[in-house]
């Protein structure tokens, strides 16, 4: 059995690497690409090869499509009674939940992420399942309506074929926020993984065939965005899209839905602030950022990246968070003794590099210097090191996404000063306040242009609460709660007049 910095890989995990080409999912039946074409995906903290992938074009992508229209109109998913849908999206959890180890390593070995982190987003992927499951089984499909002189109602009915791209980030995580709400409403699926992280959705659609989805309901089309995806995100058969990623191809994606006139759910990047008031709990408060800061090396579209900081514990708060980043242990994501581990890939290594290089040379203070991150045994794999930045907001490292361990700090003096700059930026994803007056945290968070307003904490997602973004961060209603879910139904009124 192989090892990876000391970790042994699961049997099952060694076995689904090992295939010559894992092909994509297609009708419950492993696909490979027409033309047989192939790409690579790489370790990204050592640079090694993990599996050799099916890369799909347009004309695979539409056979899938295919498959999912077909299964919504043949298979029964669409009109199997809610509780035996639901029974089998918990059959689904539970093998999630029997092999959550496997999967973990997967997604840690693929996207760079700290395998304990990896054993979380699997569990999430349980829980959302989970939850979706049985929200369906609450919800009212049948709504009659107090309408005078009327005999009226609401039908709800699944929409049919549902697109997803997924980002590179939080891969398994993700797949989970989609497809779960999609498939417990009765809708088909066509989830297009990113191309430098497909192994855990590979992975899950087996299993959905496995304990009895039925072929054609869950297909998974692996490839490169600019051909797969650009195929997901025009094929006028969807009936909705989603798709997760930055603001720029979240773009294209819309432009292409709405030629299609196809609903589309965008949740792209930020530039979440952080307000830090003088009467805050201050190690509590730094431990919190950094943390959040360096969790899977920053790349984390709602983190906190811009700190704001009350003017008369500037100094003091800069320092104590100095201190803590030094302290992060860099390494590779499967060492038990890493704290973070690598970006995805050299393209995200240099855009991490190239903003710090930008803010230093557009006057920003390198209060704690960043750059690249050697780790031994591991010369290829894509590390940097955590960084502290300071200056003037309108600096490009203080404007722009850079999706690494980097925060930007600038001081303020009253709280108007401090929603006001939380709030200068074009993006709106999430924000947070940290103060132990909790009626001034409550009025902060309230005044945040932005789709979330955390208070003494940050990256605070839970079921059951509209997680979602405004203005450059997204559109189209958010993802976790009991909205996302009715998105997946089409209503219908139905109407006699008495």
């Amino acid at each position: 059995m192989a090892t990876v910095q000391g970790q042994e890989l699961c049997s099952k995990a060694q076995a689904f690497l090992d295939q010559s080409i894992i092909g994509g999912w297609v009708n419950g039946q492993p696909a490979e690409a027409a033309d047989g074409g192939t790409f690579e995906t790489h370790d990204p903290g050592n640079g090694e090869v993990l599996a050799t992938i099916a890369s799909f074009q347009q004309a695979d992508v539409d056979a899938a499509v295919d498959s999912a229209d077909a299964a919504f109109n043949n298979s029964g998913w669409a009109s199997m009674p809610v509780n035996e849908r639901s029974a089998i999206l918990h059959r689904l959890a539970d093998a999630v939940e029997e092999q959550l180890e496997t999967i973990a390593q997967l997604e840690s070995l693929d996207c760079g992420k700290i395998l304990e982190q990896a054993r979380g987003d699997v569990q999430n992927f349980i829980d959302t399942t989970r939850f979706f499951a049985d929200l369906a089984l609450n919800i009212e499909r049948r709504t009659v309506l107090a309408v005078k002189n009327h005999e009226a109602s609401v039908v709800r009915h699944p929409w049919g074929p549902c697109g997803f791209i997924i980002p590179w980030n939080f891969p398994f995580l993700l797949c989970g926020w989609g497809v779960a709400p999609a498939l417990a409403a009765g809708n088909t699926v066509v989830v297009k993984p990113a191309e430098d992280t497909p192994l855990s959705t590979l992975y899950v659609a087996r299993l959905a065939t496995e304990i009895g989805v039925p072929d054609g309901v869950f297909n998974v089309v692996p490839g490169y965005g600019e051909t797969a995806g650009a195929a997901v995100s025009n094929n006028p058969k969807f009936c909705r899209m989603s798709f997760t990623g930055s603001p720029e191809v979240g773009r294209l994606v819309a432009a292409a839905s709405g030629k299609n006139l196809t609903p589309v759910k965008l949740e792209l990047g930020g530039k979440g602030a952080a307000v830090v008031f003088d009467d805050c709990d201050l190690e509590f408060t730094a431990d919190k950022l950094v943390e959040a800061i360096t969790f899977h090396t920053g790349q984390v579209c709602c983190d906190a990246t811009r700190w704001l900081i009350h003017e008369n514990i500037y100094d003091k708060f800069v320092d104590e968070c100095v201190v803590r980043m030094k302290s992060v242990q860099v390494g590779h994501q499967m060492n038990g003794e890493s704290q973070m581990g690598p970006v995805v890939n050299e393209k995200q290594r240099e855009r991490v590099l190239g903003y710090l290089e930008k803010g230093v040379a557009g006057g920003a203070e390198m209060v704690l210097e960043g750059g690249a991150a050697s780790v031994e045994g591991c010369d290829s794999g894509h590390y940097v090191k955590p960084a502290l930045l300071a200056g003037s907001l309108d600096n490009v490292a203080a404007v722009e996404e850079i999706f690494g361990p980097v925060a930007y700090m600038a001081p303020f003096s009253s709280e108007e000063e401090g929603i006001k700059l939380a709030n200068n930026t074009d993006y709106g994803l999430a924000n947070s306040v940290w103060s132990t007056d909790l009626a001034k945290c409550q009025r902060v968070a309230e005044a945040f242009e932005s789709g979330n307003g955390w208070i003494n904490s940050h990256n605070v997602i839970v079921h059951g609460v509209p997680y979602a973004g405004v203005k450059k961060s997204g559109m189209g209603g958010g993802v976790v709660s009991i909205e996302t879910l009715l998105d997946y139904y089409r209503n219908i009124s139905v109407i006699r007049p008495l």
